[in-house]
């Protein structure tokens, strides 16, 4: 009888102690949920910074310098390796598939204070001679023409009061580029500051994800998922 109450004594002290030790894995488990969710979410941030530096940006337009190519509320992503991916550190860049051309709508650093994007439309490439006659613009003597230009002033200013209609000739230097909005008379550009060198631009912008007309407080749905061409 005392053999079958040490042994009996025995197991019941081995399945306490089985007990006592399964008791942490449910903290375990937790721990590793957690670290689960810790590293996904690390992951995706990680990511997201990749995407955003070296790939696809989202941009906001806040005036009317583009209209009617682009409206204040449209919401556009813009390629920034199309150009080259830029390096940290540094203004080299790396996998270039083609240079900005005429006609690209591009975003890029304002010249005059960095800190702001600006985007506009390359009218003139490194080379180029660019010049405005009476709301005209000449590319190396040539009348360019662009379909999305707009005038929303008749008014016609002198060149010795505002470059606005009338400017140059100007050479486009190397590795810059002669920018100019499509709403012609609204635009705040390559006319009154000069040109945008390479290292400035971020990316080409291609397509609009989302678009709010704050005025009438709705979204503008014919322009979800257009093309800027």
């Amino acid at each position: 009888m005392e053999e079958h109450n040490d042994e009996s004594s025995c197991n019941r002290a081995e399945s306490s102690s089985e007990t006592f030790r399964q008791t942490p894995e449910p903290d375990v488990k937790r721990k590793s949920l957690v670290r689960e969710y810790a590293e996904s979410i690390l992951i995706a941030v990680l990511l997201a910074m990749v995407i955003r530096t070296y790939l696809v940006q989202a941009f906001k337009i806040p005036s009317g310098s583009m209209e009617d190519t682009l409206a204040i509320g449209d919401h556009l992503l813009v390629n920034k390796f199309i150009y080259g991916t830029k390096l940290p550190f540094g203004d080299k860049r790396m996998l270039s598939l083609r240079d900005p051309r005429q006609g690209d709508v591009i975003v890029f650093e304002y010249p005059e204070d960095p800190s702001k994007d600006f985007i506009k439309r390359v009218v003139g490439t490194p080379g180029d001679v660019v010049e405005g006659k009476d709301k005209k613009v000449y590319v190396n003597g040539k009348l360019y023409e662009n379909t999305h230009e707009i005038h929303k002033e008749k008014e016609i200013l002198p060149k010795e009061m505002n470059p606005r209609d009338t400017f140059g000739p100007v050479k486009v230097p190397a590795n810059s580029y002669f920018m100019m909005g499509d709403n012609r008379d609204r635009s705040y550009d390559s006319r009154f500051w000069g040109f945008v060198s390479r290292d400035k631009i971020k990316g080409l912008a291609f397509i609009k994800y989302w678009s709010w007309d704050k005025d009438s407080f709705r979204p503008r749905l014919g322009s979800i998922g257009k093309l800027i061409d």
